[in-house]
Parts: structure tokens; sequence; C-alpha cells
């Protein structure tokens, strides 16, 4: 038996509380952004995070885990303390019976500057407010499919690193650069966006107006499904967009709608 496997047997037990009693809040420490805290779940997102170079500080798995799902993962990082037990008690601690039965604690990165994060880019995406953590995670499986180059967000937005937001996204909030989008949007033209806003307004333009794919940078605006885009970013985007619908149907989740609108505003 490896040295680092801690049985457990409640919540009180040391180093439990990462999995079981701290809020997403809490893990994420805004106070502290060096000593955040997110939460991988299952084998093959945990892998992805690791091969993005994300730090590992404990494990949770069932006890037919450590040999089987789990199993790379502990050999790669010997020194990781792993926490065990039965499946029913990891639920009961957790909240829920566990995706593949395997969670991983891991260390937050700073977040870059957007500067950084457009460098060299063509096609970024500004989620504007979106809250729902199945719509942020869909969305970045989709922007990481359709060849976008980097993720935005606003601070009314959904952290990316949310639990349920990482499984939706299958381990692609690892994969494609983001940062929160602190300065107006319209600040992207400084480096050389154009603005497109997805919304059903008189002035929209359809989705395959053609001067649309030839801009050479597209800063792609997406809100929340419930009140859409606030006024003044529709007001102030370079172009107000729409995706032709059939059927008198006049809007998609937000999640459905990123996908087609990154498929069609692809790079040429």
């Amino acid at each position: 038996m490896l040295p680092n496997i801690i049985h457990i047997t409640s919540l009180d037990d040391p180093g439990v509380q990462l999995f079981s009693t701290l809020t997403e809040a809490q893990l994420r420490n805004r106070l502290e952004p060096e000593k955040g805290v997110f939460i991988a779940e299952s084998p093959k997102v945990i892998h992805v995070a690791l091969s993005a170079g994300y730090e590992p500080l404990a494990l949770l798995c069932e006890e037919r885990h450590i040999q089987g799902d789990a199993a790379e993962i502990i050999s790669a990082h010997p020194e990781m303390p792993i926490y065990t037990g039965s499946r029913e008690l990891l639920a009961h601690l957790t909240g829920y019976t566990l995706t593949r039965g395997v969670l991983c604690a891991m260390r937050r990165r700073p977040t870059p500057a957007v500067a950084d994060v457009c460098a060299n880019t063509r096609r970024v995406v500004v989620i504007d407010s979106v809250v729902d953590t199945t719509n942020i995670g869909a969305i970045f499986r989709s922007a990481a499919a359709l060849d976008i180059d980097a993720v935005l967000l606003t601070r009314g937005s959904c952290d990316p690193l949310n639990r349920r937001a990482i499984r939706v996204s299958m381990g692609n909030v690892f994969l494609i650069p983001w940062t929160w989008l602190d300065q107006p949007i319209g600040s992207l033209r400084q480096l050389g966006f154009k603005t497109v806003a997805m919304a059903l307004t008189d002035k929209s333009v359809p989705l395959d107006y053609p001067p649309l794919k030839a801009e050479p940078k597209l800063a792609i605006v997406m809100g929340t499904e419930g009140d859409g885009l606030p006024h003044d970013t529709i007001a102030d985007a370079d172009y107000v967009v729409r995706i032709p619908m059939a059927h008198g149907v006049d809007s998609l989740n937000v999640a459905a709608a990123s996908a087609v609108a990154f498929w069609e505003l692809r790079k040429g």
C-alpha cells in the first residue's frame, strides 16, 4: 500500500474539506488568487489538466480506482496525498456520486493580461454575464473544437474553473487561453478587433453577412439567454448579428448559439 493513501471516515478528517465543505467561492479565493484551488473530476479531465501543466494538490477516489482508473495519475505524482473510502462514503462527503470515482484538487494559476491572451489571435469570444455553469462549459468546448483562439469573460460571468463547468467542457477549459475582461468590451478595438454583438434587433445583419468573414480580427460577444446583451454593449458594437432561424423561433440557448456563430465566423 502506498504511504500517502489516507483512509477517511468523516467530514472532520484533515484535508478532506477541499472536497467536501469549501464552497466554489472559497476554493477560488479571489482575495488571494495565488492560493486558489479548483476541483477536476474524472481521470480523463484530470489528465487534460495535468498535461496542461496544472499542479495537483490532492486526490479523492474510491478504493477500487487506486489500482484502476487513477493508477496512472497516482504513479506520476507519488507525493500527492490520496484520500479514499467507499463509494457510499465519498458520495456522502461530496454530496453526490462521483463521476468515474475520482476528484483532484489542483492549484489555480494567475490569470494573464488580456493583451497577452489576445496576442496573435484572430477570433476570440467574449462571454458577457453568462452565469450558468453548463453553458460556460459548453461554450468552452465549442470554442476549442471550432478554432476560437481565446475566451474573455466579464466579471459577471461564471468562473470557468467551477467544478461543473470543467466537467461539461470535458477539460477544454485547460486547452484554450482565457482571462477576465475588466475593461469595456469596446477596448478590444485597441487590440485590432471588430466587435460582433450576437443580438436580435431591427438592425441586426445575418450571421452569413459577407463582410464579417472577411474581417481579420473578430471578438464575438455572447450574452445571457435571459436578458441578452445590455443595450449599451449592442449600441457600441461594430456589428450586431443574428442567426437566421425558421418556424418562428427567435433565439437559441447561448451555448448552441455560440457553436453556430463560431463555425460560421471561423478563420478564413
